[in-house]
């Protein structure tokens, strides 16, 4: 789920650097969510070499591609929104995947399909959802207080 502004927003660098970690030949998360020109740690916690190969899933663009040893770490900022494809050419049954988005809101559903975005600013926003391979999208006007919105 992401919800992007319908007008231009300025948002405060992040908080925490996300990251992902190659632990017994998976990676970790399966799914990171992480904002666009903002940097991400990627990290082998493996007791052997991995490589992370990372490809823009729409545009088949690469983004990356680094052999990372055991214990070290590589440092990457994304520089456009989307899903992003995460391999290991020497692994090659080790796969995730990334979502960058430019907006700091972003998250996953819970188990019964539900969402929850705190400390939005009141205005004009939309509401992205992402399943099942379809892209589902709803305009909605955030108020002081709680605003539900139903995506089907």
């Amino acid at each position: 789920m992401v919800l992007e502004p319908r007008t231009a927003l300025a948002f405060p660098p992040q908080g925490e650097k996300p990251a992902m970690d190659q632990v017994g030949l998976t990676f970790g998360p399966e799914l990171l969510l992480v904002r666009t020109g903002q940097p991400v740690e990627f990290r082998n916690n493996d007791d052997t070499l991995h490589n992370v190969n990372v490809k823009h899933e729409e545009t088949r663009e690469q983004a990356f591609n680094v052999a990372i040893p055991t214990g070290g770490a590589y440092e990457y900022t994304f520089k456009r929104d989307g899903f992003y494809r995460v391999g290991c050419d020497i692994h090659p049954a080790m796969a995730a995947s990334i979502f960058s988005a430019a907006t700091p809101f972003t998250t996953l559903a819970d188990t019964d399909g539900g969402f929850t975005f705190t400390e939005v600013p009141s205005g004009p926003w939309r509401v992205i959802v992402y399943a099942a391979g379809r892209r589902l999208q709803r305009d909605v006007d955030v108020k002081s207080g709680a605003t539900e919105v139903t995506i089907e």
